[in-house]
């Protein structure tokens, strides 16, 4: 229902909660996993295929999109979509959950809604995704926490967003240095 209400537009407007997608080739790639999931039994409960912004008729808009019913088989579940569509599935138990969570090809995140903090725990530790949403709906961490999934998820050498690509693109230096008197006199053969 909440989703259902969120405003679409420009990003840069006030108010706006959603904004398009990056191009025509994105919102068709999007628009064609979701056909895909709906053609093979998932149900559409939100359907953001046809979503139109009058003040901004070229944008490339999907609205926000869930689907119920998906199975691990479909293309839906398989491949990263990177739109606003959730996929949900239904599964017996937490167990049951992690693991199929962990027999995807890809981990990119993986969220948990629950009022157990034993529940929490053991998502938290066993899920195998770079980004892990516990009550959240999508694990977006902030600049300076990694923001790279595990598996086929993992983008480049690093996680670009994490002290890793600032380590990466730093030359560091370690001064190991002692001193036998306080008066060390002039600096001398300073120079390469």
């Amino acid at each position: 229902e909440a989703a259902s209400r969120l405003r679409l537009g420009d990003g840069l407007e006030p108010g706006v909660e959603l904004g398009p997608v990056v191009s025509a080739a994105a919102r068709d790639r999007i628009v064609a996993a979701i056909t895909s999931g709906v053609d093979e039994g998932a149900e559409a409960v939100l359907d953001g295929r046809n979503a139109h912004v009058p003040e901004r008729p070229k944008g490339y808009f999907v609205g926000p999109t869930l689907l119920d019913n998906v199975r691990p088989e479909m293309g839906v579940y398989r491949e990263e979509i990177f739109g606003p569509v959730v996929g949900m599935s239904p599964v017996a138990s937490l167990d049951a959950a992690i693991a199929q969570i962990n027999a995807a090809e890809y981990g990119n995140a993986a969220s948990i809604f629950t009022e157990s903090g034993g529940a929490a725990r053991k998502f938290r530790y066993e899920v195998e995704t770079g980004n892990v949403g516990i009550n959240v709906g999508v694990a977006a961490p902030m600049a300076y926490f990694p923001f790279s999934g595990a598996k086929r998820s993992f983008f480049g050498t690093l996680h670009p967003q994490s002290r890793d690509a600032v380590r990466f693109f730093t030359e560091s230096k370690v001064v190991v240095t002692r001193w036998t008197s306080e008066d060390q006199g002039p600096v001398t053969g300073v120079g390469r």
